[in-house]
């Protein structure tokens, strides 16, 4: 039985870092060009060069994604652009046009090539063509449940890789090819710039009532009729096991680094569970305990076991329990002082949560918190800054600290 994938998203070098280090064996992230995160921080060149080195002085991946619908405009510079994704060592590129895929055969022949789930792959026999097209790797749909998947798997050729997704944000549209932001604001979501409409509140209008909004119901249970809810499947680790599939997938590159780091953590845990012994498996609820700290909405499997429940109606807040406020930079041990790079603000006396690559997270109270300069301080208000606290326990670098919402 082979061990899958698990791929992370990393939206900048920070959450590169975080998912490597917490489990994630391959990163998948966007470049100057191309990709459908346009208001993600994005990877520069000279970043993306950083990041590549870091995943593979550990043994670790990173794909690139051009998966946008690109125009005519959009497609100047991509001959140059692909041959530099492959001279700094990109392991795959992630696209969903054939146009950048037929460029991409053409100037750089030996670059791996993934099919975005943008192409929206829901049959077998279409997962055969892309395969004879050069494809290595499907991601398929997600509008898919379990058996659909399973029966891909048998029916494609062994070479061809298949990834899915196990974790994240849901699009209410088919794998999301939607025109809501278009028309809306201006802003094409198959280019990188969706505005989320679809979680808006909507109301209706009487066009000889103005400014009296009646809300609109769908069996009334609110009004949030596109508000889809989050994928989450760490309770069916086996049942993903039994698709056959190489890559599992977590969505989030405009999430926060505490956010990569705990999921990484939790589905890493869980596949290296499974991995120990199939037939002893247990499932740990700690897992989903963890999962349910960071910012998300409530969760659901998708269409993995055709559930009908998959909107929310009340309203398109996030659930999040738990805020970052640090990272760690360093610790002496000398001292027992750590040094801490903010996130959020945070007081000196404060009991914190350090969120760590192995084991259960630890709770500790940051003491004789001091500035850069050596000054003490009550909080630690500005953002990024640099603050030293004393602490018992040895911490590592690039431990992530957390604090409770309703901890004040």
């Amino acid at each position: 039985m082979t061990k899958p994938e698990l791929l992370a998203p990393a939206g900048n070098l920070e959450k590169l870092k975080a998912a490597i280090n917490f489990g994630a064996d391959a990163v998948y992230l966007g470049g100057s060009k191309l990709n459908l995160r346009a208001f993600a921080d994005n990877f520069t060149n000279e970043e993306l060069k950083e990041g590549i080195e870091f995943a593979h002085s550990r043994g670790k991946k990173v794909y690139v994604t051009l998966n946008v619908f690109p125009h005519n405009e959009d497609l100047e510079g991509l001959e140059e652009y692909l041959i530099d994704l492959y001279e700094i060592g990109a392991d795959a590129i992630i696209v969903s046009d054939p146009g950048i895929i037929m460029t991409a055969k053409e100037v750089v022949p030996n670059l791996e090539l993934h099919l975005s789930t943008q192409s929206n792959n829901v049959n077998w026999r279409s997962c055969t063509f892309w395969h004879k097209m050069g494809v290595k790797r499907i991601v398929l749909a997600r509008e898919l449940s379990l058996e659909e998947i399973k029966e891909i798997r048998e029916k494609t050729p062994e070479t061809l890789e298949l990834e899915v997704f196990v974790h994240g944000s849901m699009c209410m549209s088919y794998s999301g090819r939607c025109l809501l932001s278009n028309y809306m604001t201006g802003r094409d979501a198959n280019r990188g710039e969706c505005a989320q409409p679809c979680r808006y509140r909507y109301h209706l209008v009487e066009e000889k009532r103005e400014g009296e909004y009646y809300p609109i119901y769908e069996d009334e249970k609110g009004t949030y009729i596109m508000n889809s809810k989050d994928l989450c499947m760490i309770e069916y680790i086996p049942e993903l096991m039994s698709t056959g599939v190489v890559s599992f997938k977590i969505e989030g590159r405009m999430k926060s680094s505490y956010y990569v780091a705990t999921v990484c953590k939790a589905y890493r845990e869980a596949l290296n569970e499974y991995m120990k012994n199939p037939g002893e498996y247990k499932f740990n609820k700690k897992w989903l305990e963890d999962l349910d700290k960071p910012s998300h909405r409530k969760y659901y499997t998708g269409f993995y076991f055709n559930d009908p429940d998959k909107q929310i109606y009340e309203s398109s807040a996030y659930i999040r329990k738990y805020d970052i406020v640090g990272v760690v930079k360093n610790y002496d041990t000398a001292t027992k002082t750590a040094t801490i790079e903010q996130r959020n603000k945070v007081f000196d006396g404060d009991t914190v949560e350090v969120l760590r690559p192995v084991g259960d997270n630890l709770q500790v109270v940051l003491k004789d918190m001091k500035d850069s300069r050596g000054n003490k301080i009550e909080s630690a208000p500005s953002a990024q800054m640099l603050f030293d606290v004393t602490i018992e326990e040895e911490l590592q670098e690039n431990d992530i600290v957390i604090k409770s919402k309703e901890d004040k």
